[in-house]
């Protein structure tokens, strides 16, 4: 690990790169103006991206909402406080929404028509908006209407199905449904419907649901179960945890590494450094032998501790990781170099990713706005 002095001095330049040097909006959506409705979850995470690569991302909130600015993901944003059953309010957010590229709302179908915001109306007054939806359910089908979250939303997809252990699935955290396929789905479709609105000068709705995007980021297993490459038996295959070479292990001082030696090379460099000469660790792929090979790892590794292992791995074709909790996450030396991780209000949260080579993101201070100073500003 770098000494202390050394990752505060890191740390101090990813947030000097972070902010920028100018204060000026900086990032390629510099220009760009974006309307929140605020929610919770995917919608608000993906709107923090679109501010951190530079998009003007004004959140319209309930009064006394001041309280969530400095949230990591309500970063960068100016927060309007406004009553959305007010109907001179109404009027004056169908004025902002105008002058506005993109509008993000995360309500249940019918609630934005029912206030008087719905796409018919909205796009009327901007026929360039570009309007984007985040639900789980989608905006029609049997369960549009119903409640739910994200092990529901990756329940009906068969990704929670295909990850756990051989006993029960195990919800990944909420990064399935909410973030992988809600909120980068959206960020994904609204980008690709202001491209092709300064195309066609026309905007559209985007209809983001988390369970059409967890589904789409099953492609691969549904390719690899029709070619006989996938069981849906869970702990049965070579990314699940059924083989001995993809896993994790324990190590002699309770904490854990992973492995990722699939390909020949990298699985010959595992043995070679875990020392495993045994003559049945030549049966790489013969999945019947993988249990019993499993068993003989967990006792390799539970031999030595995770730091030695690193000393013996890390760095090296082996395909090898320790695992770290978040708080270690932000001192690994690799984390540290890169500047992943920054500390604002003297909260530790991820630098914006990805990274742009002429046009950087940055996160700007969020703050408290009028409607009618930013629509003054956003005037076309």
């Amino acid at each position: 690990m770098l000494d202390q002095s050394a990752q505060k001095s890191a740390q101090k330049s990813a947030q000097d790169k972070s902010e920028g040097s100018s204060g000026r909006a900086s990032g390629p959506l510099a220009g760009f103006r974006i309307v929140e409705f605020a929610g919770i979850g995917p919608g608000p995470f993906a709107c923090m991206m679109l501010a951190d690569m530079g998009a003007d991302v004004v959140t319209l909130d309930r009064v006394g909402a001041k309280k969530s600015m400095k949230s990591v993901a309500g970063r960068g944003r100016k927060l309007i406080e406004l009553d959305l059953k007010d109907r001179g309010a109404i009027a004056e957010v169908l004025d902002l929404l105008a002058s506005a590229d993109a509008l993000i709302e995360g309500f249940r179908p019918g609630v934005m028509e029912r206030l008087g915001l719905g796409p018919d109306v909205v796009l009327a007054r901007n026929p360039k908006l570009v309007y984007g939806r985040m639900t789980g359910w989608g905006q029609e089908g049997p369960l549009a209407n119903a409640a739910g979250h994200d092990i529901n939303y990756i329940s009906i997809t068969g990704a929670l199905a295909a990850i756990g252990t051989k006993e029960a699935p195990v919800p990944p955290l909420n990064l399935v449904g909410d973030f992988g396929g809600g909120a980068l789905y959206l960020v994904v479709g609204v980008l690709a419907a202001l491209l092709e609105a300064q195309k066609s000068g026309k905007g559209q709705v985007v209809d983001a649901a988390m369970c059409d995007g967890a589904a789409s980021l099953m492609s691969f297993f549904f390719d690899m179960t029709t070619i006989g490459r996938w069981t849906e038996e869970r702990n049965q295959n070579f990314l699940d945890g059924g083989a001995h070479f993809y896993g994790v292990y324990e190590c002699a001082c309770g904490h854990f590494i992973s492995i990722g030696s699939i390909e020949p090379q990298f699985y010959a460099l595992l043995r070679e450094r875990a020392g495993l000469t045994d003559a049945d660790f030549d049966a790489q792929m013969d999945r019947k032998a993988w249990p019993a090979l499993k068993e003989k790892l967990k006792t390799v590794f539970k031999s030595k501790t995770r730091e030695d292992w690193c000393r013996i791995m890390e760095g090296t074709d082996i395909c090898f990781a320790p695992v770290l909790t978040m708080s270690e996450a932000t001192q690994h030396p690799h984390m540290v170099a890169r500047n992943v991780f920054i500390e604002r209000h003297g909260v530790k949260q991820p630098a914006p990713a990805p990274r742009f080579s002429r046009t950087p993101s940055a996160v700007r201070e969020p703050e408290a706005a009028e409607i009618t100073s930013v629509m003054k500003a956003w005037k076309r």
